[in-house]
């Protein structure tokens, strides 16, 4: 036994340190998915519940600004929990820092190395395939930076992989396993909304079985006994029923934001962080069929990109392409294929427009681990059609040569791209720290609000909540500062309302209620500068927005 769990534990061991490492270089949360996921989870942590000080978007409230504007408000209408909740358990016992709200989801995506080996084991292929395989799928290319983000990837990566497997196991007869992929499809979808692509697939494996046995006129038999569809059913159900009647009673509906249309009929990005664009259906349509078609090839089209950057980092893609062709037929990966399928037409028919900021990143990420075991397995395809005519060659060898110096040169690639997206986040994450410390040289109190593009990260930095900065005309913002009263307007050069830019150029006639910048962080050599702070007077007897308040850098 010692010998069989050799491997896994190894694999384990290096996706751990791989991870833990990039956690350690950059321990903060990076973009507003996961800041909200830390803030959330620190609610919990303090026994607020599932509440927030801030809204990120306005499609959380209504998509409007409310009768009554209120802060705080019930949290994820639009975001799952199950990321907020691990946190939440982790840090209240080893405490709040960035790298211990980091820890969980380094531990839980780092059983992926071992699973992807265990997958590449039962599927009867090389040991070398599955070593190299986990290895990959341990530091996914350009995706390893994203697997210590204390949000949803180190989640994902194991659930989906695992999920497939187990619906694969069903296919073989295992209806054990087939029932067990339920309790994971609730996970995932407590994870994240495009966790109910994973259930989708889950059913069509169902019903694939149900008609192959069919048109073989009984002479194949069902693998998946209906009682594991209804259990695995059951499971999934046992999972989210708590979390959509909790939906349900604080918001109405158990998805607010899919309900709404906010999220599914918006025509651009803009109107996802806009309060007048009202998205419905009519106006969906009125874009007219060419625009709409367009849109989706083009989400299509960056999903493919995103995948084949961030997973296949380019190199592994043409032999993932070969793996994929060679294991067509085989039952093992026949699930990760009707998934795949799945996932990029959800993400070029529902969500296009989200795709190119990334969205799709974490269906990648779920697809990860049987990928890497076709690409190594189009390696070995390659170097044996190579074999065939190299009469020397051993093949066995070749094979074994060829797939190591693969893994090697992808992984090598691992530093480089977590360099340059650390390099990114780092640039955002500065002006903000420096922010946060003019605040409290200012003297500004913990309870005043600030508005922002990014309420969920600016929460994190400075530990005051407030309100996102629509992307709609300057009287519309206006109107939310007066709605909500923020004492504060930070603007940032790579990250504004559109409408907002001209006042960081200097270019804009400062309307009233906005005051001289109190704070600025320099841009380089010159350039604009890459964060201003801004006073908003909407109370009377507020005169902050006539006189300048400057806090020394």
């Amino acid at each position: 036994m010692r010998i069989s769990l050799r491997i896994p534990l190894l694999l384990f061991a290096f996706a751990f340190v791989v991870r833990l490492i990039l956690a350690i270089a950059y321990p903060d949360p990076a973009y507003p998915d996961s800041y909200y996921y830390v803030d959330v989870g620190r609610s919990l942590a303090t026994g607020h519940g599932f509440s927030v000080d801030f809204i990120w978007v306005f499609a959380e409230v209504g998509g409007k600004i409310p009768a009554v504007p209120v802060l705080p408000i019930p949290s994820n209408a639009h975001w799952l929990p199950l990321a907020s909740i691990i946190q939440a358990g982790f840090t209240t016992v080893f405490g709040s820092s960035p790298l211990m709200t980091a820890m969980p989801m380094v531990i839980i995506g780092s059983l992926t190395a071992p699973l992807v080996w265990l997958i590449a084991r039962d599927a009867g292929l090389r040991t070398s395939v599955g070593i190299g395989a986990g290895l990959l799928a341990a530091a996914p290319g350009a995706g390893a930076a994203f697997m210590s983000q204390p949000e949803n990837f180190g989640i994902l990566q194991p659930l989906v992989a695992a999920t497939i497997f187990l619906v694969a196991r069903g296919l073989k007869g295992d209806a054990r396993a087939y029932a067990l992929a339920g309790l994971l499809v609730g996970l995932a979808s407590l994870a994240r909304n495009d966790g109910i692509f994973l259930g989708l697939t889950t059913a069509l494996i169902f019903f694939y079985d149900r008609i192959r046995s069919i048109r073989s006129h009984g002479l194949i038999a069902p693998k998946i006994p209906f009682r594991s569809a209804v259990i695995c059913f059951g499971l999934y159900l046992l999972v989210m029923a708590p979390w959509w009647a909790r939906q349900f009673a604080v918001f109405g509906s158990i998805s607010p934001t899919a309900s709404s249309g906010d999220a599914l009929w918006i025509r651009t990005m803009q109107e996802w962080n806009s309060l007048t664009a009202q998205p419905s259906i009519a106006k969906f349509l009125d874009q007219g069929i060419a625009q709409i078609v367009q849109v989706r090839v083009l989400g299509l089209v960056a999903a493919i990109a995103n995948f084949s950057v961030i997973i296949g980092s380019i190199v592994l893609v043409p032999f993932m392409v070969m793996g994929a062709w060679r294991h067509r037929h085989t039952t093992d990966f026949q699930p990760w294929f009707v998934h795949a399928i799945v996932v990029f037409l959800a993400a070029a028919i529902i969500y296009p427009v989200h795709v190119p900021g990334g969205a799709f990143i974490h269906s990648a990420i779920g697809l990860s681990g049987h990928a890497y075991i076709l690409a190594l397995e189009g390696v070995l395809a390659a170097v044996g059609w190579m074999a065939a005519r190299r009469p020397r060659w051993d093949a066995g060898r070749a094979g074994s040569i060829f797939v190591t110096a693969v893994v090697v040169f992808v992984l090598a690639l691992v530093p480089v791209y977590a360099l340059g997206v650390q390099r990114t986040w780092d640039e955002s994450r500065q002006p903000r720290i420096a922010v946060a410390a003019a605040l409290d040289r200012l003297g500004v109190g913990m309870d005043e609000r600030i508005l922002s593009i990014d309420a969920a990260g600016i929460k994190y930095w400075t530990g005051r909540g407030g309100i996102v900065t629509p992307d709609d005309p300057l009287d519309t913002i206006e109107a939310v500062a007066r709605a909500y009263h923020p004492r504060w307007l930070i603007v940032e050069r790579d990250d504004a309302a559109a409408v907002l830019g001209p006042l960081l150029q200097g270019t804009m006639v400062r309307p009233t209620w906005i005051g001289p910048p109190s704070f600025a962080v320099p841009g380089a050599h010159g350039s604009l500068p890459d964060l201003a702070l801004y006073p908003i007077c909407t109370v009377s007897g507020d005169d902050r927005c006539s006189e300048p308040v400057l806090a020394t850098p």
